[in-house]
């Protein structure tokens, strides 16, 4: 009876779990799907004999992983060619015909969508998922079995099962509508929204906990294999992805196998027309000779296959209607204006509000309110207002203009004609410039305050409770518990990290003070050059000029900010109230002075912002780009074009053990 019960359960709930996330269809109700689940694994837990790979409780995840470990690539996963013209395409053809000499015949090509996601490989034992990993640098990924597990999309056991090992690759990515939703949810709860879905994809997948990744809406689109099994009878990519959907893979619906060069060019707008549409992000078309015999045939050169080819779209363009024009007042009062967008898609993601940057960008756009506008996201991220549509009640519209006195606070603005900027002058009582100050403060590459953000920033500055940084520091948990929806508990624990951050150290706060110009390498440089506050207070435009990397502008800023007797008064009380205002500790031994380093990529066991302290801290500079001055390029998982220009220029290429073994020399000499 167990028996029979348990497969009937795994079989259903896999199912109603395949409706759901695949096809939108929920067949039962919420309640009625837990009360099965719940019965599932009540019954895996009195016959553990019982449990199967692919029980929909083995997607929970278990423990948090220490590290992510190494993932080999038995096969190297590499990367495409790209192309970005017609011209382009057909000349691949063109190269494919003299090396196979196939004259004036049409060779079949399949034509995919492009997925914006992340690469990654699963293997197989006996149609038993065993484990996957990231493409990394395209030998050596990085192990995310415990998150793959969790994502539906992927098989934990496959059906009509090929015998042996075998690999399969594919993209994990969001699909949109859930992403939205996702982002929704996480501005509720009071969290950061993600950006956009291909970095929030590679984020997830690299959680240590999967608990964090499950129930977030990924999906993972096989596109092709590493490893594989004898007897696959497959001879063409199309027939493999027949195949992959036998077994139970999601195989992208909008593959085509066409004949001949003009037909290849004619799927890749197809798909570039369909491309604002579709629920998830793609950025071209991948071009494949369909024959495996073929393929092999053409071979590979060092990194890219010769038979296949990956057609780069531009940034999609789309209209929509300007409805109004806000103006947004910033930390440092500058007044930015905002363009208020009929909801529109444009790249996979619906865009209703974008920057238009400043009064020159203004001006050269010639706006009205009502105009029909061009949208596009530069770089597939960022969405820009690129150009008005001029019709004839253009010049009728009522023109978007700069307003004369903050929207805030109603002070006189101020053209700043160095920086193209508009600015509010009343910098500590504007009540948007105090909330940009003190969430500035709290950031978390500032004071790192958790628990401080925009929402509770705002609610504190509305009930008078802060005003300037140093006040974050007069809080108590009485106060706290008097504001909306916040318990003794939310209290405490705000209270413990406001405790915690008065040790950030010099660097930290020198940043977190909001003096224009100086960002993170600026402020570390600062404090590592005058050692105090104090002395830093004390430095006049030469003495800071004298330091690495500080121009003249950024010296006349700090001067001029140090010169004002509110913000030293503001030092003081900083001070006063326990922030620790501690000089920078040398390091040990020989330090890296002089070195250059670039980071690119993931790494295993921490982010890059965390490398970059590591290595400054050691002496290090650490540079955004490669050149013939850069000394070492440290490179993850995901690499891309920086590892190729340090290839180029033979640099020395290290990965994140590397990188952990200079820095230990470098501490254990002198």
């Amino acid at each position: 009876m167990a028996v029979s019960r348990y497969g009937w359960l795994v079989s259903e709930l896999n199912r109603y779990s395949k409706l759901y996330h695949e096809h939108n269809v929920s067949e039962i109700p919420d309640p009625e799907y837990d009360a099965l689940y719940r019965e599932l694994e009540e019954l895996e837990a009195r016959h553990p004999e019982l449990r199967q790979p692919d029980s929909p409780t083995q997607r929970v995840g278990g423990a948090p992983q220490p590290g992510l470990k190494p993932f080999v690539h038995e096969v190297p996963m590499l990367s495409l060619q790209n192309a970005f013209t017609s011209g382009e395409i057909e000349e691949f053809d063109r190269r494919i015909r003299r090396q196979i000499g196939g004259g004036s015949s049409h060779f079949r090509y399949q034509v995919e969508p492009k997925l914006d996601g992340l690469a990654m490989e699963l293997v197989y034992e006996n149609g038993t998922f065993v484990r996957g990993g990231t493409r990394g640098d395209g030998q050596t990924g990085e192990d995310v079995t415990h998150n793959l597990r969790t994502i539906p999309s992927v098989p934990l056991q496959l059906a009509n099962a090929p015998a042996g090992r075998l690999s399969v690759r594919g993209e994990v990515l969001f699909d949109l509508p859930g992403f939205e939703r996702m982002n929704d949810r996480r501005e509720r709860e009071g969290e950061r929204r993600f950006e956009n879905p291909r970095n929030a994809a590679a984020g997830t997948m690299r959680q240590l906990d999967p608990k964090m990744v499950k129930g977030r809406p990924l999906h993972f689109y096989a596109h092709s294999a590493g490893v594989m099994p004898e007897g696959l009878t497959a001879g063409a990519q199309s027939e493999l992805s027949a195949e992959f959907a036998r077994w139970g893979f999601k195989v992208n619906p909008l593959n085509v196998v066409v004949e001949g060069v003009a037909a290849v060019l004619a799927a890749i707008e197809s798909l570039r027309q369909q491309r604002g549409g579709l629920d998830y992000e793609i950025d071209g078309a991948v071009v494949k000779v369909d024959s495996f015999d073929l393929q092999d045939r053409l071979g590979f050169v060092t990194r890219s296959p010769r038979w296949a080819v990956a057609y780069k779209y531009p940034p999609e363009r789309v209209q929509t209607v300007l409805e109004d024009a806000l103006f947004s007042v910033g930390r440092t009062g500058a007044v930015t204006p905002v363009a208020c967008l009929r909801p529109v898609r444009v790249g996979g993601v619906t865009v209703s509000r974008t920057t238009l940057h400043n009064e020159d960008e203004l001006a050269r756009l010639d706006l009205c309110v009502g105009d029909t506008v061009e949208v596009e996201r530069a770089g597939d991220v960022i969405p820009k207002v690129v150009r008005v549509v001029v019709d004839e009640g253009h010049a009728s519209r009522p023109r978007v203009r700069y307003p004369a006195v903050c929207p805030e606070c109603g002070s006189p603005l101020v053209r700043d004609a160095e920086e193209s900027a508009t600015r509010c002058p009343n910098e500590l009582e504007c009540p948007a410039q105090v909330r940009r100050v003190i969430e500035h403060f709290a950031s978390r590459l500032c004071m790192d305050i958790e628990g401080l953000g925009e929402k509770l920033v705002d609610q504190l500055v509305s009930a008078g409770l802060v005003r300037r940084p140093s006040d974050i520091f007069r809080l108590d948990v009485e106060a706290l518990t008097r504001l909306d929806r916040m318990g003794t508990q939310s209290a405490q624990n705000l209270m413990r990290a406001i405790e915690k951050s008065r040790g950030r150290g010099l660097d930290r706060v020198v940043m977190a003070l909001g003096i224009r110009h100086v960002g993170e390498t600026t402020a570390r440089d600062l404090a590592r050059h005058f050692g105090t506050i104090d002395a830093l207070m004390a430095a006049s435009e030469a003495d800071l000029t004298a330091v690495e990397g500080v121009g003249v502008t950024v010296a006349k800023s700090v001067t001029r900010f140090m010169a004002d007797a509110r913000n030293r008064d503001e030092i003081q009380a900083l001070r006063a109230l326990g922030v620790v205002f501690a000089p920078v500790s040398a390091p040990r031994g020989v330090r890296l002075g002089g070195k250059t380093f670039v980071l690119t990529g993931t790494f295993p066991s921490m982010g890059r912002e965390e490398a970059k302290q590591l290595l400054e801290a050691a002496g290090a500079k650490v540079s955004g780009s490669v050149s013939k001055k850069t000394d070492y390029v440290v490179a993850g998982a995901e690499a891309g074009s920086k590892l190729d220009r340090a290839r180029e220029l033979n640099i020395a290429i290290l990965d994140e053990a590397g990188m952990l073994s200079i820095l230990a020399a470098s501490s254990e000499v002198g």
